[in-house]
Parts: C-alpha cells; sequence; structure tokens
C-alpha cells in the first residue's frame, strides 16, 4: 500500500459495505468555502479539488452552488458512488481512484483544494508528501483548506501508537473503526505547512461531551492556508 494511500478499512469496511456514504456536507467546508472563495470570478470559473473526497458530500454541495468540482479518494467505492449520485442528479464532477501522493491533476490548475480529515489518515511524513502535491495543484494565490484532528483530542491517548504519528485500535468513541488516525499538534502544522505557505486561518476547535460519568473531548483543526501568488 502506498504511504499516502488511507487505511484499507476505509475501503474494505466502511465504503464497501454501504457505511459513512455521507449525503450532506460538513458545516466547516460550506462555511470555508462561502467565505474564502475568489470573488474575481464566476463560480463556474472556480476549479474546487478535494483529496479523499469520499462519497462526494462536499463537492455535492460544491456543485450545487456552482463551482468546477474534482475529487480524488482511494477507495473505488466511494468514487463509484460519488459518480452516481452525481449522474442521478445532473451534476457535473471529476472524480478519480488515486492517492494524495500523485494527484491527477497537472500543475497550477486548481483554485481551492480542500482536505475534511483525510490527510488525518496517514502519518506525518505522508502528510507532508501530501502537501507538497496540493501546492502543485494550486494556482498561485490559491487557498487550501484543512481539517484534521488534534492532538487534544480524547482518542489521542485511547489506543495504540504506530510510531508515525498515528494511533490506531480505538476501543471505543467516536474514531472506533476508522483505522489509523494521526493527531496534530499546533507545532506539527507549523511544521508542515512551513515557511512556503501564508497562513490565514489556524483554528483551534474542541467540545466536551458531559453526558456521561467521565467526559470526552473531541478537538479538531481548521488550517486555512494560500499559495503565494
Amino acid at each position: 500500500m502506498n504511504s499516502t494511500t488511507l487505511d484499507p478499512v476505509w475501503e474494505q469496511d466502511i465504503y464497501a459495505q454501504g457505511h459513512h456514504l455521507n449525503r450532506y456536507p460538513f458545516d466547516c467546508v460550506v462555511s470555508f468555502l462561502f467565505r474564502w472563495h475568489p470573488r474575481d470570478k464566476a463560480r463556474a470559473e472556480l476549479s474546487v479539488v478535494e483529496v479523499g473526497c469520499g462519497a462526494g458530500n462536499n463537492l455535492w454541495f460544491a456543485a450545487r452552488e456552482g463551482f468546477a468540482v474534482a475529487g480524488v479518494d482511494s477507495s473505488a467505492s466511494a468514487i463509484a458512488h460519488a459518480r452516481r449520485r452525481f449522474g442521478d442528479e445532473g451534476l457535473m464532477g471529476d472524480f478519480r481512484v488515486g492517492v494524495f501522493s500523485q494527484l491527477p491533476w497537472s500543475d497550477g490548475s486548481a483554485d481551492i483544494v480542500i482536505d475534511r480529515c483525510s490527510l488525518a489518515c496517514v502519518g506525518h511524513e505522508s502528510q507532508r508528501v501530501a502537501v507538497a502535491e496540493i501546492w502543485r495543484v494550486l494556482k498561485p494565490g490559491g487557498v487550501f483548506f484543512c481539517n484534521g484532528y488534534s492532538d487534544r483530542h480524547a482518542s489521542a491517548r485511547a489506543g495504540r501508537s504506530l510510531g508515525d504519528g498515528r494511533t490506531a485500535d480505538f476501543a471505543a468513541g467516536a474514531l472506533a473503526g476508522v483505522g489509523a488516525i494521526c493527531f496534530s499538534s499546533r507545532e506539527d502544522l507549523r511544521r508542515l505547512f512551513g515557511a512556503s505557505w501564508e497562513i490565514l486561518k489556524l483554528e483551534h476547535m474542541s467540545a466536551d461531551d458531559l453526558t456521561g460519568e467521565i467526559s470526552t473531548c473531541h478537538a479538531e483543526w481548521r488550517v486555512v492556508v494560500r499559495k503565494p501568488a
């Protein structure tokens, strides 16, 4: 398996079994796209690419809003589902089966790139490879939204360390059954984007669930960076 291919659990145990075929976009993606998309072009002229697009729910929203969309995922089942849904609804989308280390688009072809917790499924070194590829496909001045899990997440200490930044074998909780997850610190993100990217937003979000006797914390990052023009 390529180091920047998602854990096969997503194909074999999740998408191929009809799980996680989300229909609607994540709110953070909606907020990002409305806030950060360029205003000097018509939406139809703006290319939105999602890495780890899964069943295409985020791109479904973007396409309905008039953007030109494309997505890549290593799960053939997820890509097939996205293509069927777009076809059934008369929407246009370029969906490819592929990996983060070799994005199937030309240099400088995307205005916007989205990652909604897909890079969180690979280790730190593989994330650096993926971010270099995202830099390549982005146009100068293009923006990248990176949404990943924080090292303050309760599950960060509830599994087995794989030694590459990822944790696996979660016994319980929201992340059980989704394979290995990479939890990032603020320093990890600053190293990931380095001096090349312009950091427009570095936001940490956390929510404590106090329902049970033991509280749990969901914590994530919402990062917006720009490739300088």
